[in-house]
């Protein structure tokens, strides 16, 4: 009987023993804080993953995710600079950067946490909507708004240990009952912005134009002009070829007998063969000074009878 209560001893003290043992390790995961806490005080952080070793039974430990989430954000309504109503659906990407506050504030709860980003980004899609007007607001969306809300809601979440690594908004739409009337209105403004782009142009266009044309025409004047110039001076030099070549009276007299042929073989050129002559013309000089000539030549070499 002894034997065996004694047997039922030690087998306590061994399990007590390996209870105390296990008791003081314990190990820290990737993407993970531990906080040991001693009488519910926390007395430190280990982020370093790897096993590391605690007072059995005084301290325990709380684990907490330091890995990114996501959450998806309720739909939000907005009221811009110019009182148009937006509706504004959102997600965020957040962490914990400081577990001690985490715990601290929020016991390290994800619900909790993500109830405080809900907040903070509604309070910064209304800061920073109603500071635009709605086509300012459209403008912007994509990364310029992101980090306008990221900036934003940040300033009212760092006292609870979080980050918000980015608040992205998914869909920025109009409500249904107005939807409609902002679309007409939007396609009538960028069809004027279209028109008064376009008139612009042509009027730069017709500027061109006209400087173009006007420059034409001063070249072709200008050509016009030396052409005329290059004309009366080639007219000159040929005068002054012509005076140079019949400075004479036999060769003035020569080219006027050329300049006679060239008239009677001008004027015989056609079906009519006949010319009527003055007979004082240089012409008339020429066909009856010929014709006296030929008849004085016969009357020479004509043998008498």
């Amino acid at each position: 009987m002894k034997k065996k209560i004694g047997k039922t001893f030690v087998g306590i003290v061994i399990i007590v023993v390996l209870a105390a043992v296990t008791g003081c390790f314990y190990t820290v995961q990737p993407n993970q804080y531990v906080a040991v806490r001693q009488f519910g005080k926390i007395v430190k952080i280990e982020s370093e993953t790897g096993l590391k070793v605690k007072i059995p039974v005084i301290q325990n430990i709380q684990r907490i995710s330091s890995a990114t989430t996501l959450y998806d954000v309720p739909l939000s309504d907005v009221i811009t600079r110019d009182k148009k109503s937006m509706i504004a659906d959102n997600y965020v990407l957040w962490k914990v950067t400081d577990p001690t506050k985490y715990i601290r504030t929020l016991d390290a709860i994800d619900a909790r946490a993500e109830e405080r980003i809900e907040a903070a980004v509604y309070n910064a899609l209304k800061s920073v909507i109603s500071s635009m007007t709605q086509d300012e607001v459209i403008e912007a969306r994509g990364e310029k708004l992101t980090q306008l809300l990221t900036k934003e809601a940040n300033s009212d979440i760092g006292d609870y240990g979080l980050l918000i690594i980015t608040a992205e908004i998914k869909a920025l739409d109009l409500p249904d009952d107005n939807k409609s009337a902002v679309y007409d209105r939007m396609i009538s403004e960028r069809q004027n912005i279209a028109a008064s782009y376009t008139a612009q142009g042509e009027a730069e266009a017709q500027k061109i134009r006209n400087e173009t044309d006007k420059t034409v025409k001063v070249m072709v004047a200008d050509a016009k002009k030396k052409a005329e110039i290059l004309t009366a001076e080639g007219e000159a030099e040929y005068m002054k070829i012509l005076q140079d070549a019949y400075n004479t009276p036999e060769k003035a007299d020569f080219y006027n007998f050329l300049r006679s042929l060239d008239a009677l073989k001008t004027s015989m050129s056609g079906e009519n063969k006949t010319v009527i002559l003055d007979k004082d013309s240089e012409l008339a000089r020429i066909l009856y000074g010929s014709t006296i000539t030929s008849g004085a030549a016969e009357s020479e070499t004509k043998p008498e009878p």
